[in-house]
């Protein structure tokens, strides 16, 4: 074995690959710790020590990957993804730069890539992204064509919630996430116009019953051909080695056979 898959067989080790998880929740915990000033008070040195560790660990973790796959490493978006988490925390955080402190919580992000349930759920987002783009601009079409009806019927007698097209915009984005959208919006229009309820009415049962239900469908059938697709490749696995199998034994029996007609043709003394 070369010492790159040495390597590489040291950092995919699941073992190590455990030990990275419980830093990066550690690492989520005590980041999360440092916001407040009673915790930190007397133990900020502490703090400030795991935190490189976890850096020094996370550094030394993304160059054994670089010296094991070495070009093929940023083959995988995943490897690029955790380069990218861990640069950030390069970055001296001193001066302007002080504001980038608060970008360390970012490598909690990294669970996504090592955890592989968590990887498979984004994979499928990934997945389900061109439907979803159908699905915001059909919702974008719907907003701007009751954002600009909202404005006409209701714009002159509240200019606050329907005064301009943007405003309507957010006014029925609020009625669309069912706050505060009857007491708070709709019934005072309807005392202005009582027929508002024919057009606020069917709005929220086409955006919140309807195409947001969309998004959970193109998600859910995303996640199922993850899944679809992780199987067949199990089976394909599965199939592959069964092959290899039989194929052994078929050798293994040809030899048996020709070592026993071998036998048979030795004379006894």
């Amino acid at each position: 074995m070369s010492f790159r898959e040495r390597v590489g067989a040291v950092v995919d080790h699941p073992k190590v690959q455990n030990f990275i998880v419980i830093l990066i929740v550690l690492n989520a915990i005590t980041l999360g710790m440092e916001t407040s000033a009673d915790i930190m008070g007397g133990r900020a040195h502490l703090f400030h020590a795991f935190d490189a560790f976890v850096l020094t660990v996370f550094v030394v973790e993304i160059v054994a990957k670089l010296i094991a796959r070495g070009i093929g490493f940023f083959k995988d978006g995943w490897n690029i993804f955790d380069l990218l988490v861990v640069g950030i925390a390069l970055i001296p955080a001193s001066g302007p730069l002080a504001v980038l402190r608060a970008l360390r919580i970012l490598r909690v992000l990294r669970l996504m890539s090592v955890v592989p349930a968590m990887r498979n759920v984004i994979q499928a987002l990934i997945t389900a992204m061109p439907g979803m783009v159908s699905i915001v601009g059909l919702i974008g079409l719907i907003f701007y064509v009751a954002s600009v009806l909202a404005t006409n019927f209701f714009g002159a007698q509240f200019d606050e919630w329907f005064g301009s097209v943007g405003a309507s915009m957010y006014s029925l984005f609020q009625i669309m996430t069912l706050e505060s959208w009857s007491m708070g919006i709709v019934r005072p229009v309807m005392v202005e116009h009582p027929w508002a309820w024919a057009f606020f009415v069917p709005f929220i049962l086409i955006t919140s019953f309807a195409v947001i239900n969309l998004f959970i469908g193109v998600i859910v059938d995303a996640m199922q051909s993850q899944h679809r697709q992780e199987v067949d490749e199990i089976e394909q696995e599965m199939d592959t080695d069964a092959n290899e199998l039989r194929e052994e034994i078929t050798a293994l029996r040809h030899e048996i056979a020709v070592l026993r007609k071998s036998l048979s043709q030795i004379s006894p003394d």
